[in-house]
């Protein structure tokens, strides 16, 4: 198990590895193996990949974000123009049916909403609007149409979990509350983490993953 010093040194090099990270804008501090980013950075993109360079360091049990996004010269955009081009973008997404999503812009922080049948879908929609110029924040908000029987889907999630895994999925346990499914149970790595996410997600029908993973080094 790693100390808190050499997680932080790991976190510092992860994030200098990341060439969209300004690294030396942040200040990394690791208590009992709970990580916590300050600092500034340049665009709301560059926070999120701060953020998922930090969660791939084996031995992170958990982050705290402390990361501002402070827009400079030709970066700052008022909302009405962040909105004509999330919506623009979000038009050309392959993935996407037209008209599917709603765009809300507040302070340069973009809310997306409306319903779409797979996560992927929204997923696709985040990450089509997470690079534009001037933006600070996006909240997912899109909710996703049920289209299946929920009494299979437990049964094909731990399939999947099977299929994809590990030994570690028999710890999971899959929990089915309406259309909400909920994940128990000890995983060893993020990854392994965000497979058993990616396999809830990825069943149809399903609108909402409680994750209640613990990850265990």
């Amino acid at each position: 198990m790693k100390t808190d010093l050499q997680l932080q040194k790991d976190v510092t090099t992860e994030l200098n590895w990341e060439p969209s990270v300004n690294a030396a804008q942040l200040a990394v501090e690791v208590k009992d193996g709970i990580v916590t980013l300050a600092g500034n950075v340049d665009s709301y993109a560059e926070k999120w990949d701060a953020e998922h360079a930090a969660q791939r360091v084996t031995g992170v049990r958990a982050l705290a974000i402390e990361i501002d996004v402070v827009l400079r010269g030709t970066s700052e955009r008022n909302d009405a123009d962040i909105a004509r081009s999330a919506e623009n973008v979000l038009q050309w997404t392959t993935a996407l049916q037209r008209d599917s999503v709603r765009v809300m812009v507040e302070n340069g922080c973009i809310t997306l909403s409306g319903a779409v049948d797979w996560d992927y879908q929204r997923q696709a929609a985040e990450a089509a609007v997470r690079y534009l110029k001037g933006v600070t924040g996006v909240s997912n908000q899109i909710a996703i149409a049920p289209k299946t029987m929920m009494n299979t889907i437990k049964a094909d999630i731990e399939a999947a979990l099977k299929r994809r895994a590990h030994d570690d999925a028999q710890q999971l346990s899959v929990t089915i509350e309406g259309s909400s499914v909920t994940l128990q149970g000890a995983v060893h790595s993020w990854s392994e983490r965000n497979l058993a996410m990616h396999s809830a997600w990825g069943t149809p029908g399903v609108r909402d993953v409680v994750d209640k993973m613990t990850v265990v080094y």
